[in-house]
């Protein structure tokens, strides 16, 4: 049976639709017709309530999980009122600033990247995730500078702005002279490609006869590029924090979906892959439980968002992932927010 609009539902049904959802969201437990008889928003009886609960449940957008139990909502429900009834609730303003707070610490981008998964699982109470798309830097400058005998502290500024140290550990004693040739072939001739293109060039120039570099320098270049390319590959693309946060007390009545849950967690490469599908929505996307298939047994949400740099790329992908009973109110603009503040911090 195809799920029904919000506009083909009486007044009456919506109403009790939207408590059932909402209490569920609130307590992670079914509601029944006496509680929401009792809850005083209703001038129903709790007879008149079941005749209600009853044809929200034909229509599938309830469930009664046990007899007599109340109804909780199904994913289709979830998905109608996410899509047409939902309120979002602003972050508020301790939110807002815990959020800048932990995103202007200082240190390396990773750091502020940990740090937006960290504050994301703090305050959603579920898993936060930060994706960082694989891509290559572009050299703007490469710096070498001797720093012992055996030892060169390569400095490099890419296309984004972003300065990074690292040293090179040297076979044998390198002359200043073939430190400053070096740098200023690199900056001079390398400068705007990635670290892969910019060894092709080098040695197409070699093979050419174009450049004129001696053993040394080109020794040097070499594996200043090398430190960097072998540095990006070990990269984390995906960085998954607060799973423990997922073991919550409704957990313990449905530890095989959390067990699921993390399992699928520890498959980054598909999480990354359904993160990835967010990447051109213009603020969170949501996906809700078998909607998406790496979390269908699990039975889990994944609420997404891009950031982007000043120039309106997108960088990755930020969200949080948990039960479908999660606030999604209260989180979907909480994500977007982090979202508009890492892409400050990058831009």
């Amino acid at each position: 049976m195809p799920t029904p609009a919000i506009s083909e539902l009486t007044t009456r049904a919506r109403e009790i639709f939207r408590l059932v959802v909402e209490g569920y969201i609130t307590t992670g437990v079914p509601v029944g017709s006496r509680t929401l008889a009792g809850g005083g928003a209703l001038n129903l009886s709790p007879a008149s309530i079941r005749s209600v609960l009853a044809d929200l449940e034909k229509q599938g957008l309830l469930a009664a999980p046990h007899t007599s139990a109340g109804r909780m909502p199904t994913e289709s429900g979830l998905r109608l009122f996410v899509d047409g009834m939902m309120q979002v609730a602003e972050p508020t303003r301790e939110e807002r600033a815990a959020i800048e707070s932990r995103l202007s610490g200082p240190g390396p981008i990773e750091a502020a990247l940990e740090a937006t998964s960290a504050i994301l699982s703090d305050l959603s109470a579920c898993a936060g995730v930060v994706m960082i798309p694989q891509r290559e830097a572009r050299l703007r400058q490469l710096s070498l500078v001797g720093i012992a005998d055996r030892r060169v502290l390569a400095i490099m500024v890419s296309d984004d702005g972003t300065v990074e140290n690292r040293i090179i550990d040297l076979s044998g004693p390198v002359p200043p002279s073939a430190l400053e040739e070096a740098s200023n072939y690199i900056t001079a001739h390398l400068g705007g490609r990635t670290l892969a293109e910019a060894a092709q060039a080098m040695r197409a120039d070699i093979a050419s006869g174009r450049s004129a570099l001696d053993a040394a320098s080109r020794d040097l270049i070499e594996r200043g590029i090398a430190v960097w390319s072998e540095d990006a590959a070990r990269r984390p693309v995906l960085i998954v924090r607060g799973q423990a946060n997922l073991l919550d007390e409704n957990a313990v009545s449905d530890l095989e979906r959390v067990r699921s849950l993390i399992d699928d967690l520890e498959n980054k490469q598909s999480v990354s892959e359904l993160l990835d599908m967010a990447r051109d929505a213009r603020s969170a996307r949501i996906f809700i439980g078998s909607e998406n298939r790496l979390f269908a047994l699990s039975g889990s949400s994944v609420i997404a968002s891009p950031y982007r740099d000043r120039e309106g790329r997108v960088v990755g992908v930020v969200g949080v992932i948990g039960p479908t009973r999660l606030n999604y109110a209260r989180v979907v603009p909480m994500v977007d927010f982090t979202a508009q503040s890492l892409g400050k911090l990058i831009g």
